[in-house]
């Protein structure tokens, strides 16, 4: 059985800086597409950043460039989500996902995203100004 289980969600001010775990059971990180999603309050859930199964960072959306950044530590099975110079935008509960494709490539971030399948429960970021 398949879970993801973020963590290192908080509370912060703006310009501070998070940085989100999500640990894999179930499947091997280092074999399957993750990434991170975000749902703000009253919006829809928004693809932030994603890897395909060798390391590839496939898209990073516009919003968060230069702020968020994706890693992952295959020991650990965990995929990681820095997020620095927090706005208040940027509040929003956190997802990580992942696909059920060995090792498949996508080549659009829609497809990328529309095959996300396995969901955490999410982790709440919330910052104040």
């Amino acid at each position: 059985q398949v879970q993801l289980v973020e963590s290192g969600g908080g509370s912060v001010q703006a310009g501070g800086s998070l940085k989100l775990s999500c640990a894999a059971s179930g499947l091997t990180s280092s074999n399957y597409a993750m990434g991170w999603f975000r749902q703000a309050p009253g919006k829809e859930r928004q693809f932030v950043v994603g890897f395909m199964w060798d390391g590839a960072r496939i898209y990073t959306a516009d919003s968060v460039k230069g702020r968020f950044t994706i890693s992952r530590d295959d020991a650990k099975n965990t995929v990681y989500l820095q997020i620095n110079s927090l706005k208040p935008e940027d509040t929003a509960v956190y997802y990580c996902a992942a696909d059920r494709g060995f090792r498949k490539y996508y080549s659009t971030a829609s497809d990328y995203t529309r095959d996300m399948y396995y969901w955490g429960k999410g982790t709440l970021v919330t910052v104040s100004s």
